[in-house]
């Protein structure tokens, strides 16, 4: 049977590890990105590099996006020539971190000119992304979730049809709120058992076979004992997530006071220049709060010219 033909626009530092596992599963793919050179990097690889969105989207049965934000999202997929160019039947997959209101009113412009919707962020990172195990969330009908399926087996190891349109952001929502929150979390445990004398390392390996044990814990206490802050997930993404978390609960009227805790805390890393390391690296502003604390006498690893991109 014939795959279909998927359009992936965005090609960063997520959207790249993903396209080339479409491709190595089969499907033929036409890649896109704002630096061209990123799309035309895929094409060693089988993919067929476009030079604009529309060119794209023309001939593809399915639309993948993974884009930075939802103004990028806007602008990519709902530009007039982009719309233009969509076949009736195509389904749009965004696979961006956007407000959930933006992705029901994506939905609703798609379905008027018959064009199907999943809003279907992710969690795992680019580790995930290399690994084809990313969580998938997704939001819209049941019948696109199901079309979707070979693709998303393709991408990650579990995707979960979490409810109508816009739903896969709200779940998106609660993952960073508990990865935002637990990377604080961690950080303060670690900086906290060294500053008493404890070796954080050892303390790290002894919470990971216990109730404090997690991913979070594992991973990003890792790049904080080794103080390794190149970005799998840029401190200025997780921002932008806690903020759209915040607007979120506030259209809700909902009070999040742990989220708004971290969200600061991120606000003053980002405001000292460093919106490009690592999410794990909100350790970095826990220091400067606690100066001249630190984890340990490692030299910090920074990402050079690093950062996500459409």
């Amino acid at each position: 049977m014939t795959q279909p033909r998927i359009a992936f626009l965005g090609i960063g530092l997520m959207g790249r590890p993903m396209a080339l596992n479409l491709l190595h599963a089969g499907f033929p793919l036409n890649a896109w990105n704002r630096s061209h050179a990123k799309a035309e990097a895929l094409t060693g690889e089988g993919a067929r590099a476009c030079t604009s969105p529309d060119e794209a989207v023309a001939d593809a049965d399915i639309v993948i996006s993974m884009l930075e934000n939802g103004p990028v999202v806007d602008a990519v997929l709902l530009s007039q020539t982009t719309l233009d160019a969509l076949k009736p039947g195509t389904l749009v997959i965004d696979m961006s971190s956007i407000p959930p209101e933006m992705a029901k009113r994506h939905g609703a412009i798609f379905a008027e000119r018959g064009i199907g919707y999943l809003d279907a962020p992710v969690s795992g990172g680019t580790v995930g992304a290399e690994q084809a195990s990313l969580s998938i969330m997704a939001g819209g009908s049941r019948d696109d979730f199901d079309r979707a399926g070979p693709v998303f087996a393709a991408l990650g190891k579990a995707a979960t049809y979490i409810g109508p349109t816009g739903s896969g952001q709200l779940a998106k929502c609660a993952n960073q709120a508990i990865v935002g929150i637990t990377i604080g979390a961690v950080a303060e445990a670690l900086l906290l058992a060294a500053k008493g004398g404890a070796d954080p390392a050892a303390v790290r390996e002894a919470l990971l076979g216990g109730f404090a044990g997690s991913r979070i814990l594992e991973l990003h206490g890792e790049r904080m004992i080794e103080r390794a802050f190149v970005p799998g997930a840029t401190a200025r993404v997780q921002l932008k997530d806690l903020t759209t978390i915040l607007d979120t609960a506030r259209e809700e009227q909902l009070q999040l006071p742990l989220t708004q805790q971290v969200f600061e805390q991120y606000r003053q890393l980002i405001e000292n220049g460093l919106e490009e390391v690592d999410h794990s690296g909100l350790l970095l502003q826990l220091e400067a709060l606690n100066a001249p604390a630190r984890l340990n006498d490692l030299p910090t690893r920074k990402p050079e010219g690093t950062g996500e991109s459409v």
